[in-house]
């Protein structure tokens, strides 16, 4: 285990600085949208945006990282992704806040698929669960940090800004100078869609529903959290703790999920996510900040780990040169879902208050969970059929099939 994330460090040390920009950034463009008194839906709006730009970088990472490789990807991806939070900070607009937004999101749907193929390289199926859990780990984490530097200074002027664009710049440097092996050259980078949902249906669904969920949740959490108080610190803390939750799971789950079944752990999440969605809907409209708070990071708790264990299901029934193909697609689905889930959720926001979010999330999970307790009671009852089914049984003794077979000889030499 120790040997595999090794084999990763300068990748993951570039993730973790790079998360961290993210993860400023993440909360400051909602919170200042909301000093400059945007609606909730073009809020929404920005996060749509974001994942539609996320969604077409999964559809044309695969083909770049053919060309030039997973590295110079990672480098050129950093550029352009450090240069949109300055542009945001020098033009307040909503028209070109939108545009940057979806650049923001296409280099970041690249840099995810090299992330997470070379870590599927680096990983078998006995330690993929574990592997994953370390980097999401680190992501959540590292988001964390970064949404705690919105305290830093005022999110009104430049400073914060050009903080973000400084530490995604930064995080090229540990993946470019690192003298370990790249991963190998990519041959197949057709996306197929039908193949990705017969390879893993529950894994396939499961990100689209972590799409939907969560990026519903990063577009408009900061806007929740200043509905309960103007105080940007809830905002930040919010979001912290969320995070938090969420990085303090991943490792249980991704060991659990690595020993038993994983939809038995994508079920669990699920649940629980649920759970939590109903206690805040049931605060009511002047909940006490604290617990909302706990409240926002037990949410995290269930709901992020639920798109690394199913990219982890995905990849268990994926070959090696298929990493590249499944990882970009489980990102498409993950984009598609956060595409809908902002408008979505803005719009119930919209018509039930800011605890609209939260009903959105709940739905959401608990389509899934229906989707998982149906699809295990078909396998259930196909495997029952195929335990009781009489020619299998026959076949399960050498001497018995020996005479199954003759008789069925005999019956087609005597027609």
């Amino acid at each position: 285990m120790i040997r595999a994330i090794a084999s990763v460090a300068a990748l993951l040390t570039g993730v973790a600085i790079l998360l961290s920009g993210q993860g400023l950034q993440g909360v400051l463009l909602p919170v200042r949208a909301a000093m400059e008194e945007f609606s909730n839906f073009a809020i929404g709006l920005f996060g749509a945006t974001y994942f539609l730009g996320f969604a077409i970088g999964c559809l044309r990472g695969p083909r770049l990282v053919q060309r030039v490789g997973h590295v110079r990807v990672f480098a050129a991806m950093t550029a352009v992704a450090s240069a949109t939070p300055l542009l945001h900070g020098l033009w307040i607009n909503l028209g070109a806040w939108t545009v940057l937004r979806f650049f923001s999101g296409f280099c970041f749907a690249v840099l995810y698929i090299v992330i997470e193929s070379w870590l599927n390289e680096a990983a078998t199926n006995d330690n993929r669960g574990r592997i994953f859990s370390a980097y999401v780990f680190i992501n959540m984490t590292m988001l964390a940090v970064g949404q705690q530097m919105l305290l830093l200074d005022d999110p009104a002027v430049m400073n914060l800004f050009a903080l973000t664009s400084v530490l995604v710049s930064l995080a090229a440097l540990p993946v470019v100078l690192s003298t370990g092996s790249s991963p190998r050259q990519v041959q197949d980078v057709r996306l197929d869609v039908p193949r990705l949902y017969r390879t893993s249906p529950a894994g396939m669904l499961g990100s689209l529903a972590s799409g939907l969920a969560n990026g519903s949740f990063w577009a408009l959490a900061p806007v929740f959290a200043l509905s309960v108080s103007s105080d940007v610190r809830l905002a930040a803390w919010f979001m912290t703790a969320a995070v938090i939750g969420g990085a303090a799971s991943q490792w249980p789950l991704g060991a659990l999920s690595d020993r038993i079944d994983r939809r038995y752990v994508m079920a669990m999440c699920t649940a629980f996510g649920i759970a939590v969605s109903v206690a805040i809907l049931a605060l009511g409209e002047a909940p006490a900040p604290l617990v909302i708070v706990a409240l926002g990071g037990l949410w995290g708790v269930a709901a992020f780990p639920l798109y690394s264990i199913a990219v982890a299901h995905s990849n268990d029934h994926a070959g090696p040169d298929e990493f590249v193909v499944v990882s970009s697609g489980l990102l498409l689905m993950y984009g598609i879902g956060a595409v809908i889930g902002p408008l979505a959720a803005s719009g119930l926001m919209q018509v039930l208050g800011a605890g609209g979010l939260y009903a959105f999330t709940g739905a959401i999970h608990l389509v899934l969970l229906i989707y998982l307790f149906i699809r295990r009671l078909r396998r259930s009852a196909a495997a029952a059929d195929e335990h009781v089914a009489f020619a299998e049984a026959l076949t399960a003794a050498h001497t018995a099939s020996q005479v199954y077979e003759r008789e069925a000889e005999a019956e087609a030499e005597a027609s």
